[in-house]
């Protein structure tokens, strides 16, 4: 599990496990290409501050365990993970598109699971019990 960060106006501990394919799910995240994508994503990472748990290419699909911030949706760091991703190994690697018809590079679905130190029956039981609130009331 990642670190508590304690921000500005919130604490938070979140990790997420996505999952993306290239588009057809074709095999083209090898060599060159899988390095260069696993360097992008790590920098892309970095600079909006993301910790990177885990990250793992394989040829047709990526597996990213990261932190991000509350106030950051998964859909959009998703998006910007895709799309910036997409526009430079395009650029870097121009063959790409022979293989992808279209023009895309992603296949626009992806999958999101959280993961917690706490189950969610733990939560429930939690908020459901009335002894955390006794002195309050």
């Amino acid at each position: 599990m990642p670190e508590i960060v304690f921000d500005r106006n919130c604490v938070y501990q979140t990790a997420y496990h996505a999952v993306w394919c290239p588009k057809y799910r074709k095999s083209i995240l090898v060599g060159s290409i899988a390095a260069e994508t696993k360097r992008l994503i790590e920098t892309i990472c970095q600079e909006r501050q993301w910790p990177i748990l885990s990250l793992e290419v394989q040829p047709d699909h990526i597996h990213l365990f990261v932190s991000i911030p509350p106030a950051t949706s998964v859909a959009d760091a998703i998006k910007i993970l895709k799309g910036s991703t997409a526009r430079k190994l395009f650029v870097k690697f121009p063959e790409l598109k022979k293989q992808l018809w279209g023009g895309h590079l992603w296949s626009p679905s992806y999958y999101v699971g959280t993961a917690g130190n706490v189950s969610s029956e733990t939560i429930q039981k939690y908020i459901e019990s009335t002894e955390h609130i006794k002195g309050r009331r």
